[in-house]
């Protein structure tokens, strides 16, 4: 079996249970009239009708809809054993935030199985009582002995010894905005508006930005992302600076 399959059949047996307004990563298996049919990852199939995918008119479904692609959904509704999914109402910051979760249970899982091998579900499911394995993955790596709850002890070092050598990079929180100014020292008033040694800024072009963050958890570079734009706001505001802030 080959090893996204084996992944694939260990994140079906640690399923959760999905409820309305949950995010969950899914894949395009196929369109049947106007409806989009996806495999939940760990929980099954779903659906999702064509006014749920963008918003706006779709000229081209296929734009937007490729089969076999990974895409991050909204839970809308659950109705018995069918789960209504959406596209549309996803955030570019959800989007991000499921796909580094859902990294980081991959690498879980990769670590584990080639050690634990058939007892992988079960310590699985032990860890998930206490932690979101995500979480789990970056707290075994700070704190390695954490494992020590719920490996047999046979395991134990040899886990340990692969957790301290696979340390993580870290991770990249970036949006891209739009300054302009009509004043005659609009050049400068942009300067100053973004004057931080918080963050690295990137000029693009034709008054475009890119801003970017780091930290070792997407949740905490993307909070400071969060603050920086919020100040650049504040001094764009009051320097009379047109701000535009591209969402992903």
């Amino acid at each position: 079996m080959f090893k996204n399959q084996i992944i694939q059949e260990i994140l079906m047996r640690t399923k959760t249970i999905l409820e309305e307004n949950d995010l969950a990563l899914c894949t395009i298996k196929r369109l049947e009239g106007t409806t989009v049919f996806l495999e939940i990852e760990g929980n099954g199939e779903g659906t999702m009708i064509f006014s749920e995918v963008s918003a706006g008119r779709i000229r081209n479904i296929r734009d937007f809809i490729i089969i076999n692609k990974k895409i991050v959904c909204k839970v809308l509704r659950i109705k018995g054993e069918n789960i209504e999914l959406s596209l549309r109402r996803v955030s570019g910051k959800e989007r991000d935030e499921v796909l580094d979760k859902y990294k980081k249970e991959r690498v879980l899982i990769s670590i584990l199985k080639p050690i634990l091998k058939e007892k992988t579900p079960q310590i699985l499911e032990k860890i998930k009582l206490q932690y979101e394995l995500a979480d789990f993955l970056d707290e075994a790596r700070e704190n390695p002995k954490l494992i020590e709850k719920f490996v047999p002890k046979s395991e134990i070092e040899q886990l340990k010894k692969i957790l301290t050598e696979k340390k993580e990079k870290e991770k990249i929180a970036t949006k891209n905005i739009t300054l302009k100014s009509q004043s005659e020292s609009g050049i400068k008033d942009i300067k100053e508006v973004l004057t931080t040694n918080k963050a690295e800024i990137r000029y693009l072009g034709s008054g475009k930005f890119s801003i970017s963050t780091k930290a070792k958890e997407y949740k905490i570079a993307n909070h400071s992302l969060e603050k920086i734009i919020n100040e650049i706001k504040e001094s764009a505001k009051k320097l009379h600076v047109q701000l535009e802030i591209k969402e992903k």
